[in-house]
């Protein structure tokens, strides 16, 4: 083992001692396995001190022009996940993939000028590529109503899904918080607010969301449905009574999706048509950053200030001067 990977030990070390997310010391590590092995096969480079900025430029250039999953950290690892068997194996890595990247290596580098581990930081001038943004998309009435129809309510997994779906569409949480709800501790059904611990967040602080009248109809209900069927501390369980997964809660969605022909229909679509129906609704940016646990109002202007002009111009009717002019 070479010394720069002992330093990507203490690196993921300090990541969790910090107490960061599972999901984002997962892609922390991936990122900076895939370049060790890009260092010690193409650079024979053993010690982070050793790269320079051109090696990372270079390292950036060799991510665009290889194929997707065609480098693994670990070859041994594709006799399990076979990787060639991916629809998309081979395909061009997007530029979104790459500012990942790129983002994943400065936090490290950082990390290892400020403890002084380096004498320089070959990522102070490497900035991400900018990326026109796309809008967020969006799910009018029809089509959320023609989602909710598409679950077949009589199988436990379905209707399951279809209140969570609900509840996400009302709260604008994450997937990953919803699913580790625990309905003793954490949902006041009096106040309609449901408890966020620190533990279970991405921003690592507690927080509240709040839920309509009629969410609590359906989770009483559900509550009610759950209760004659399973035993479980987790609001959303499996069928076995065991914590809902987030990635089998993902699969079952695309399968949603393709109910209705939506290919691109995810959990997050749905948490970003909470964020916008909030906006258009006349809520502000400020309630609306502290609701959905972003770390500052800027993550959320730039996530959700893409109003389209039919967004506008219903905003503009609704709040037109001459309109709501008090005439004496």
């Amino acid at each position: 083992m070479e010394k720069i990977d002992l330093e990507v030990d203490d690196f993921i070390n300090y990541c969790d001692y910090k107490n960061l997310s599972t999901k984002t010391i997962g892609s922390y590590e991936q990122t900076l396995r895939l370049f060790i092995r890009y260092l010690q096969e193409e650079c024979k480079i053993t010690r982070t001190e050793q790269v320079k900025e051109q090696t990372i430029k270079d390292y950036l250039t060799n991510i665009k022009e290889r194929g997707k999953y065609t480098v693994v950290a670990n070859d041994s690892s594709k006799r399990f996940n076979n990787p060639q068997n991916r629809q998309d194996f081979g395909k061009k890595v997007s530029m979104a993939t790459v500012n990942n990247y790129t983002r994943n290596l400065r936090v490290y580098f950082n990390y290892m000028y400020d403890s002084r581990l380096i004498k320089v930081n070959p990522m102070k001038k490497i900035k991400p590529t900018r990326i026109p943004r796309k809008a967020k998309g969006y799910l009018n009435d029809k089509d959320f109503n023609n989602l909710l129809k598409s679950f077949d309510l009589s199988k436990f997994h379905e209707y399951r899904d279809y209140v969570i779906t609900q509840l996400i569409f009302d709260t604008g949480m994450r997937i990953g918080e919803c699913l580790m709800i625990r309905d003793e501790t954490d949902i006041n059904f009096n106040e309609r607010t449901i408890f966020l611990p620190a533990d279970n967040t991405k921003g690592k602080k507690d927080r509240y969301v709040f839920f309509s009248m009629q969410m609590a109809t359906e989770l009483r209900r559900w509550l009610q449905y759950r209760d004659r069927y399973k035993e479980s501390e987790f609001l959303f369980c499996t069928i076995k009574g065991s914590q809902l997964l987030e990635r089998s809660f993902e699969s079952n969605f695309t399968n949603y999706g393709e109910r209705i022909g939506n290919k691109d229909i995810s959990p997050h679509l749905i948490r970003n048509n909470f964020a916008k129906r909030f906006l258009m609704n006349g809520g502000d940016i400020y309630t609306l950053s502290k609701i959905l646990g972003h770390s500052s109002v800027k993550v959320t202007e730039e996530c959700y200030l893409d109003l389209q002009t039919e967004d506008l111009r219903i905003q503009y009717q609704k709040h037109s001067p001459l309109m709501n002019l008090k005439r004496a």
